[in-house]
């Protein structure tokens, strides 16, 4: 949006009274304080968030911090916007109002009432929900209202069929905040919550289950307890409905694959998970969707991948893949620094383990990825790794292979447990 000083050699002189006093820059949504001057909202709102109690311009105290929308002011740089948009400038949108606390306290008591109807209940449930993907402000209003305690107790509430969709609402909310510790762990520790959420995960409706999916993530990694975590562990068909959650195709529900992916990681941070996980088959769906998985999500992957090649039964599952030891080769120094150091652990325990899996690695062309590894700028973590993978596969290299070099002493590399 064109709108600072550097526009001006276009041609057009953006009028003084339209540039936010802070910025300097044209004002998207002006708000006037109580000492009558008026502020881009973005810009006033970080200068009040940053500690400051005075008006930047007249230095007054500010006791009342009430922000009152000059509607005539962004209508005027509206229609300036139009007049000047042969010079590039493009009309800026009419912004929404941030929610009222009363409202959202209002609608928050509309919907935990069970004395009201269902329907007015619902009502006031998919509106919360429209205010909080509206803007930042409304999420931090509606948060700091006791929302999400009130969620938890209304997606947990009465299973009837006039309530499941009530929790189904309340759900598709709820995974929308960052819970805190004890309210992950009012949920993981209550046999019957877990029970719930573990049944949702083969809902008829695509949204519900990946909601579901979604919140067990939430409150498997936000416990810190070990035993309440192992408790969740203890329900098979939850790692079941993850794995069928991530077999979705990306082009009918794109949010499937990645939340499936951060539970199934969750999921894994528990040891005694990780047979479950292997058993209902995370392997074969891991290696079969890392292609399709953007990066901060193929670094969950791979991480998952590592976790799960340190029991026996994961790093048979992934020996047995074909495409499992190529694709972890081919990542290393592609996707990321961790990607690779992930890439390379799995590598390490595959290799440990099988001398199948160390002449795949070979005929993958390992060496080459490794020697350039260790040479890079990556994490000490993988360069350790590769040293190790080295050391561990130097019988296996060709005999012309620079792997017999004396000029890469592998030999001097004392392995750790692991």
């Amino acid at each position: 949006m064109p709108g600072s000083l550097e526009q001006l050699d276009l041609g057009v002189q953006i009028p003084y009274h339209f540039r936010c006093p802070i910025s300097l820059e044209l004002m998207r949504d002006p708000v006037t304080v109580r000492t009558g001057q008026t502020y881009d909202r973005s810009s006033i709102e970080s200068w009040v968030a940053t500690g400051n109690t005075t008006c930047p311009v007249t230095r007054a105290p500010l006791t009342d911090f009430t922000l009152i929308p000059n509607h005539t002011l962004r209508r005027l740089i509206q229609d300036w916007c139009v007049a000047n948009r042969s010079f590039g400038i493009e009309r800026i949108p009419t912004p929404k109002q941030p929610a009222d606390p009363a409202l959202v306290r209002s609608l928050l008591n509309q919907a935990s009432s069970i004395s009201n109807p269902a329907q007015s209940r619902l009502s006031a449930l998919r509106r919360l929900r429209g205010l909080f993907r509206d803007s930042d402000k409304n999420r931090s209003v509606i948060s700091s209202l006791n929302a999400r305690e009130i969620l938890i107790e209304i997606v947990f509430s009465g299973t009837d069929s006039e309530s499941l969709e009530l929790n189904h609402e309340a759900l598709a909310l709820l995974v929308m905040f960052p819970l805190t510790e004890s309210e992950c762990e009012s949920v993981v520790s209550n046999g019957d919550r877990v029970a719930f959420l573990s049944h949702l995960l083969f809902h008829s409706s695509i949204e519900v289950r990946v909601n579901s999916t979604a919140l067990i993530e939430i409150v498997v990694a936000g416990t810190r307890s070990p035993e309440l975590r192992a408790q969740v562990s203890n329900v098979d068909e939850i790692f079941e409905g993850v794995i069928e959650i991530m077999k979705n195709p990306i082009a009918s529900y794109p949010r499937a694959l990645k939340v499936g992916v951060k539970a199934l990681f969750a999921l894994c941070l528990v040891k005694q998970a990780r047979q479950k996980v292997v058993s209902a088959g995370a392997a074969e769906i891991l290696i079969d969707r890392l292609p399709d998985f953007e990066k901060c999500d193929a670094e969950r992957a791979l991480a998952t991948v590592e976790l799960l090649c340190r029991v026996p039964e994961g790093c048979a599952a992934f020996a047995a893949h074909a495409l499992t030891v190529p694709l972890l080769v081919k990542i290393i120094l592609k996707i990321s620094d961790r990607a690779t150091e992930y890439a390379a652990g799995a590598l390490l325990s595959l290799c440990s383990a099988s001398e199948q899996s160390q002449r795949d690695a070979v005929a993958a062309g390992v060496l080459t990825q490794l020697l350039l590894l260790v040479q890079s700028d990556c994490t000490d973590r993988a360069k350790r790794k590769a040293q190790l993978l080295l050391k561990l596969l130097r019988d296996s290299w060709p005999e012309d292979s620079i792997g017999n070099s004396d000029d890469f002493a592998c030999s001097e590399i004392v392995i750790p447990s692991y």
